[in-house]
């Protein structure tokens, strides 16, 4: 039947007076969609952590008068800012 909500269906649905093989894969396959996306999620949240951390040690810099940007790469930004409009 193809793709469901984005997870691949495997095999058919079996039969309630057999018992195949197409049940068990089917199980895998979520299973295993189940343990990639909470993955992706727990990665989701320490990139977010390393972002937070990184956002306050820049507050921290820039009030105290530490904080020096990279001018060329500042330059750079703002021209291709300018540019793509």
């Amino acid at each position: 039947m193809g793709q469901i909500g984005g997870l691949k269906k495997i095999g058919q649905v079996a039969d309630p007076q057999k018992t195949g093989k197409n049940e068990g894969k089917e199980g895998i396959s979520f299973a295993s969609t189940l343990q990639g996306a909470s993955m992706i999620h727990e990665t989701g949240k320490a990139m977010d952590a390393e972002r937070a951390a990184r956002v306050q040690e820049l507050k921290a810099q820039v009030a105290s008068g530490q904080y020096e940007p990279d001018l060329s790469k500042v330059a750079s930004s703002l021209l291709r800012f300018l540019v793509e409009g």
